[in-house]
């Protein structure tokens, strides 16, 4: 199967990351969100980091132009049916995203395959919202998506192959490294990562360093290329505690379990980078 068209459900940061990235790999992209202001906002980011990326003479003018044309907004979930696939970037909560496969499998023909974007959710369990578990399957995008190469596969018990080879090739087209996972929420790189940014932040407040010395520490002393708690801001703090959250609910597993300065930097609204402030202050622009 060749995919000509990718639906997405979801404008956030993450869905809005996959609709450029499939657009200026010269796919067509359906992109809906349940708030019409999320997906103006996400055609006004796209616009503007596709006109960056011209002005960097990393996209021709012409180019810059298809880009934007080739993504179309929509009002309606019922557009999806013209998709060939459909990857889902809505919030991480089991109920909402049964939903939204619900109900794009009473849209979409029997030959679209869906994908979850999830990395803290069975695949098989979410596949069961749907009457097509053979053509569902997992793909963990990594924010920001242009920049980041990395896609984790995970195939659903029911999962066919030849829907893992439709996710492999989509992988390929957008220029993305994909690894192969077990349907075991939180697959590798969450498992790794959110351990070690939950400790350095435990570290901050209990007063054992500062942050600039705990980021200087894993930057010098074990070669990483971002500090952990300048990596949190750069993730947004809102979206590191739903993920610790969910991870700690779904497996029970205490090394998940947020900070309470984690908690209390996001009930303050310091979410990091995009509200200018978080671990670290930042400038404006």
């Amino acid at each position: 199967m060749e995919v000509h068209t990718v639906g997405i459900v979801g404008a956030g940061a993450v869905g809005r990351g996959i609709a450029m990235t499939c657009a200026v790999s010269g796919l067509q992209v359906r992109l809906y969100d349940v708030d019409s202001n999320v997906v103006e906002t996400a055609m006004f980011q796209i616009g503007q980091r596709v006109a960056s990326q011209a002005r960097h003479a990393r996209l021709m003018q012409d180019e810059m132009e298809g880009v934007l044309h080739r993504i179309r907004t929509l009002s309606r979930l019922d557009g999806m049916d013209e998709a060939d696939i459909v990857i889902e970037a809505v919030p991480e909560d089991l109920e909402t995203k049964r939903m939204v496969f619900s109900q794009l499998d009473r849209i979409c023909p029997e030959r679209t395959v869906f994908v979850t974007g999830t990395s803290g959710l069975s695949i098989t369990e979410l596949a069961q919202a749907t009457l097509r578990p053979d053509r569902f399957i997992g793909m963990h995008f990594f924010h920001p998506v242009s920049t980041v190469g990395l896609v984790e596969i995970a195939r659903g018990y029911e999962t066919s192959y030849e829907t893992f080879e439709v996710a492999v090739a989509l992988c390929r087209r957008i220029d993305k490294t994909p690894i192969v996972v077990q349907d075991v929420p939180p697959f590798v790189v969450n498992r790794i990562l959110v351990p070690m940014v939950n400790e350095a932040i435990f570290m901050l407040q209990e007063g054992l360093a500062t942050a600039e010395d705990i980021d200087t520490a894993m930057r010098l002393g074990a070669n990483h290329p971002i500090g952990p708690l300048a990596l949190a801001d750069k993730m947004g703090l809102d979206a590191l505690l739903t993920i610790t959250e969910t991870l700690l609910r779904e497996t029970g597993d205490p090394k998940y379990r947020p900070p309470r300065l984690l908690r209390q930097l996001v009930r303050s609204g310091k979410l990091g980078r995009k509200t200018g402030e978080g671990f670290y202050h930042y400038d404006e622009d």
